[in-house]
Formats: C-alpha cells, sequence, structure tokens
C-alpha cells in the first residue's frame, strides 16, 4: 500500500480554497479545508466533509455528478502529486459517478473513474483507471490502466494484481457517461446565476443586522422558522435548523440563505437562551410579498429620528428602538422589570407594569423615563404575545453604573462603565490567556471573609465568551460587582468535567494592579528569570506566564510539581511524573522547571499545582511541547 498512516492534529478547521472558474451548484455542501482547482464542475446533493480528514484536493478539469460524498477519518493520509500530505487527492479530468463514496485517505489519479454507487476507502488508484458501477476498494494500491469490474469486490493486494487492464469499449462507456457532465454544467451554472440573484434580494436590513448582532452579544443562540400562509395562519411554524456559528457575518450569510430558500413564506428570528432552554426573541423578519418587517419603518424615518432626538427619548438607542419597532410590528406588548445588583444576582426582578401605549415615540419615552427613574439599577424591556400569553423578548437595555445618555452605543449590552479590563493584572491576563489557548473555560467565584473561611465559594454570572477581550471585561466586572470580596478565577476542563485551576485574584481591600504598569511586572520577571542562571542562558525557557503561575500557586499556599509525556503518550494521556519538587522558595523551583524541561526537551511538559489539604490538583498547565 501506498497510503502512510500518520496521527492528525487537532487544528482551527479552514475554509474552502475555491478557484473562480469552479462551477459548484448552491446545493453542493463543501465543508472544511477542501482545494478546489479550475473548471472542476460539483452537482447538486453532492457533499464534501474535510472536517475530520483533511485536507482534500480536487483537481482541474474533474466532475463530480449528483449525490457524491467524499469524507475522512482523523488518521491516516495519502501523498499528493504536489508533495503534500492530504486525506483525499483526486487528480485531473476525474469522473465520480453518481453515489460515489470516497472515504479517505484516498488518491485517485489523473484521468480516472468511479462509477455509481462504487466506494473507496484507504486505497489508491492508478492513472487512468477504472472502477465501474457497485463495486468495493478497499485497502489496495491498483496499478494505471487497469479495470474494476462492475460489483467487484477488492479487498487484498492479490485481488488487484489479478485485475484486467481497461478495453477500448470500457473507454467508449466511459467517455459517453461524462458527456452529461456538459449538461450539469450548463445547469449548474444558471441555477447558480438565478440563486445569486434570489440572495442578492434577500439582503437583511440594517435593523435586522443590529438584532442579530445584540443577541449575540449576549451569548445567545440563534434559530430560524418558516411558515407558508396557512401554517401562519395557526401559528404552525417548522424549522429552519439552529444556526451554531457565532461570528455576525456568517450568521447573516446563513440568514439570507433561509429568505431566498423560503421565499414567498413567513420567516422569523428566534433568540434562544441554551442555558434556561428558552427563547428571548420571536421577531418576522420577511413575510410572503418579500418585505421585511423592521424596515417597514423606513416610511417614517425622519418621523423616528425626531423622536429619538427629542430630550424625553435621549436615553434610548437605535437598537432597543429597533426592538420596540419589531415588537409593535408583532402586535406584542412591551413591558419593563428593574432590580439593583443583589437582586439581579438572584435574579429576582421587580415589574414595571406593561406600556399600555401602541405609539412607538410614547413608548420610547416611557422607556426614557424608567431608566431615568431606576438609575443605577438594572432595566430590561420585556415584549409579551398577548396571545400565547408568553414572552417572546428579554434584553438588557440599563446596567449599574451606565449613563441613561449613551445613546451611541450600538447595541443594549453596554459594559458597566468602571468595569474596565484595565483593572486587571498582568499576572491575571497571562494566565487567563493561558487557559484560553489550552481550551478551557474561564469561571469565577466570590465569597465574604465569613464564607471564606469556611470554603463556601458562590458561583457568578457564567462567562461563555472565549474570545480573550470579552473574558477579561467579564472578569473586571465581576471584581466591580464584588468589592470587598474575595474573587477566584477558575480554569475548567469541559471534557474532563473538571477543575484546572484555582487562583485568588481579589482580596478585600485589596485592589487590582492596573494594566498600565504591565511593562514594568514583564520587566520584573524576565529579569527575576535571568537572575535563576548561573551562567546566563540556562533558564530562558522559563516564559514570563510560567514565572506568574508560579507565583500565582505559591501565593495561595499550593504545591508545584511536574510531569512529561513522549508524543505517543501525550496521544493517551499517559504522563510521567518528574522528579518532585520539594522546596517552597520560588528560586529553587524556578531552577528545578528548567532542569525538567532540559532533561526532557523535545517533549511534553506540564506544570501541576496542587492542594496538599484537600489532596487534588488546582492547575495542569502544558508548559513545553516538542
Amino acid at each position: 500500500m501506498a497510503v502512510k498512516t500518520a496521527a492528525a492534529i487537532s487544528t482551527p478547521l479552514k475554509r474552502a480554497e475555491i478557484d473562480p472558474t469552479a462551477i459548484i451548484h448552491s446545493c453542493a455542501d463543501v465543508v472544511g479545508e477542501v482545494r478546489i482547482g479550475a473548471h472542476v464542475v460539483i452537482a447538486p446533493g453532492t457533499s464534501l466533509r474535510a472536517d475530520q480528514g483533511r485536507p482534500f484536493a480536487i483537481s482541474q478539469g474533474t466532475v463530480i455528478q449528483e449525490g457524491v460524498l467524499i469524507h475522512g477519518q482523523e488518521t491516516g493520509k495519502v501523498l499528493g502529486d504536489d508533495g503534500q500530505d492530504y486525506s483525499v487527492w483526486i487528480g485531473k479530468q476525474v469522473g465520480l459517478g453518481h453515489m460515489a463514496l470516497i472515504h479517505g485517505p484516498v488518491y485517485i489519479g489523473d484521468q480516472c473513474f468511479v462509477g455509481f454507487r462504487s466506494t473507496l476507502f484507504n486505497a489508491r488508484v492508478g492513472q487512468g483507471s477504472i472502477i465501474m458501477m457497485h463495486a468495493l476498494v478497499q485497502d489496495v494500491e491498483i496499478a494505471p490502466g487497469k479495470l474494476v469490474p462492475s460489483g467487484s469486490i477488492v479487498t487484498s493486494q492479490e485481488q488487484a494484481d489479478r485485475l484486467p487492464d481497461i478495453r477500448p469499449k470500457d473507454r467508449q462507456l466511459v467517455e459517453q457517461i461524462m458527456q452529461l457532465a456538459e449538461a450539469t454544467k450548463e445547469l449548474s451554472i444558471d441555477t447558480q446565476k438565478q440563486y445569486k440573484k434570489l440572495v442578492n434580494n434577500m439582503s437583511l436590513t440594517t435593523e435586522i443586522k443590529e438584532q442579530i448582532r445584540s443577541l449575540l452579544n449576549q451569548g445567545y443562540t440563534i434559530g430560524v422558522e418558516h411558515a407558508d400562509k396557512r401554517r401562519f395562519k395557526t401559528s404552525s411554524w417548522l424549522s429552519c435548523g439552529t444556526i451554531t456559528n457565532s461570528r455576525l457575518d456568517q450568521v447573516i450569510q446563513q440568514l439570507e440563505g433561509y429568505l431566498a430558500e423560503y421565499a414567498g413564506e413567513y420567516i422569523r428570528l428566534i433568540g434562544v437562551d441554551s442555558k434556561l432552554k428558552k427563547r428571548v426573541l420571536e421577531t418576522i423578519i420577511q413575510r410572503p410579498d418579500g418585505s421585511q418587517t423592521p424596515s417597514a419603518a423606513k416610511k417614517s424615518t425622519g418621523q423616528t429620528a425626531t423622536k429619538q432626538n427629542s430630550p424625553s427619548s435621549a436615553a434610548v438607542d437605535n437598537n432597543i428602538a429597533s426592538h420596540v419597532r419589531s415588537l409593535l410590528a408583532q402586535g406584542c406588548k412591551i413591558s419593563t422589570e428593574h432590580a439593583n445588583i443583589r437582586r439581579f444576582k438572584t435574579s429576582s426582578w421587580q415589574t414595571g407594569g406593561v406600556i399600555e401605549s401602541k405609539k412607538e415615540g410614547e413608548i420610547l419615552n416611557a422607556l426614557s423615563n424608567i431608566m431615568a427613574e431606576n438609575q443605577g439599577e438594572y432595566v430590561r424591556l420585556i415584549g409579551i404575545n398577548p396571545t400565547a400569553k408568553r414572552r417572546v423578548l428579554e434584553l438588557i437595555i440599563q446596567r449599574p453604573g451606565e449613563t441613561s445618555t449613551s445613546s451611541s452605543s450600538n447595541t443594549s449590552n453596554v459594559t458597566h462603565s468602571s468595569s474596565n479590563p484595565s483593572t486587571l493584572s498582568a499576572e491575571i491576563v497571562h494566565q487567563v490567556r493561558s487557559l484560553l489557548q489550552q481550551g478551557y473555560k474561564i469561571g469565577t467565584e466570590h465569597a465574604d471573609k465569613r464564607r471564606f473561611k469556611t470554603s463556601s465559594w458562590n458561583s457568578c454570572s457564567p462567562i461563555e465568551s472565549t474570545r480573550e477581550a470579552d473574558v477579561l471585561q467579564a472578569l473586571a466586572t465581576c471584581l466591580v460587582e464584588h468589592q470587598g470580596e474575595y474573587v477566584r478565577l477558575l480554569g475548567i476542563d469541559t471534557k474532563a468535567k473538571r477543575r484546572v485551576l484555582e487562583t485568588v485574584i481579589q482580596r478585600p481591600g485589596e485592589t487590582a494592579q492596573p494594566v498600565s504598569s504591565h511593562a514594568q511586572t514583564a520587566t520584573k520577571v524576565e529579569s527575576h528569570a535571568v537572575s535563576y542562571n548561573g551562567n546566563g542562558n540556562g533558564h530562558s525557557s522559563i516564559d514570563n506566564d510560567t514565572l506568574a503561575q508560579v507565583r500565582s500557586l505559591l501565593q495561595q499556599g499550593y504545591k508545584i510539581g511536574t510531569e512529561h509525556a513522549d508524543k505517543r503518550r501525550f496521544k493517551t494521556s499517559s504522563w510521567n511524573s518528574c522528579s518532585p519538587i520539594e522546596s517552597t522558595r520560588e528560586n529553587d523551583i524556578i531552577a528545578a522547571l528548567t532542569t525538567c524541561l532540559q532533561e526532557h526537551s523535545g517533549e511534553y511538559v506540564r506544570l501541576i499545582g496542587i492542594d496538599t489539604k484537600a489532596k487534588r490538583r488546582v492547575l495542569e498547565t502544558i508548559i513545553q511541547r516538542p
């Protein structure tokens, strides 16, 4: 076999690279790292999934007919003609017949043909070979110019070596089949043009995009439902599916695809709180005549702008006005709730009553007055469906510390004005960055002095984001909300369902070290590392993040340990313990860590923080990779 096995390394999923001359039908599914060459034709109903085994290469002039599935497994690669490793390599001028299954690792040479419903797995097919219909080719290498007859099962190399050469009539049959590719090509071009024209006519309005941005900023999941006129009358909506992506541009792109797919029907946008398993927003974004509900307000743009710029409604930004407009268009009632910081922590909201008016300007004025009356508190907007007697929207429009004139904000999810990440110390920033790089989730807990003595910590609001800036902002907000209390940072391994870090980042009476002193802190850390080195270069492998973590662990009274693993053991999580570090002096520990890194160069090494009282680990972080 020419297939070589190599373990796949988990990397972020890359996007497909598609030559501009390639023709890919709108109903084809291309996912992940797929490299598609010039003049390739991919028919509807095909699926190219380079999400596990990857990458794929589809070379120039290849035609993939309806229903073909190309997939790959995480292990196993083939050598492509360009000298690089691939999960699936398909050469030039190849034809893949209807319903063929290609499961990598697979190499298909130039000018080959794979017939209808044939299956290839862990195989190499030489140039010019023909695999006829309903054949299975597995774990073999087929020489160039060979014929696999219909219905054949070729699973041993002896069988592959006995295959006959192709005959002129076999080649003629393949040419007749591939002539259909021209019809497929023309049909695909025509359908693509119609689809692109339809999608261009179905672009979302600015107001709908603002609603989507607001939902994503609050950590909600986006869903879509559709209904024809008959189903709309009975409220029998059908799901279009949940959009798992959290990037605004990709969510908008997928939504516009739904608008095009269900043209002539009602479509509504759903905001879902996945934690509480309930909907926080339902708003119609398309009607059978093609109009989008929020855009109906464009006719009165001037009037609306005048109302929003009036002194009484200055507190209400454009995004809140957009939500109000959408709720009114759906016949919903508007209400509000408010809560101080203590009530907000326990979700004990107090009702502000229903706003009876149905005029947008009067509702915005009422919201402005409610926000002014409850300054220093949380205020949220409630949308109520009076027919179904349930809430369709819950949106926080004011937080403590915000000024009521912050109309320049683009979203309603404005962070606490005094909660700035600049209040976090450099060491905390280093720890957060290190945890996120290892794929861990960030959490926080707080405790007053009495609870701290008994280790009775209370959980803070969960931090769902994995973006460093968002996490730091949430941490800063937590520190402000729990001033005068202990606050500790948590690193959570969601797969193993355990904590890998617990470190106190605030104590009563202490203030966090500003990031403005980050450069000074970094200088201290770097000079500190050099001071451990007797010859000026022995400890250069200890980076600033590791030094900060060691210092934090020692300050909390934890013991330091290390483990190492070669690549094979790392894959199975079979770590070996290094020599124990008995000392609690920072200098001795840094020296021991440096020695461990040197002794196990070319291996994985991880730092362990151990709570000797509780007899458990509080930190596991990799500090060296091969």
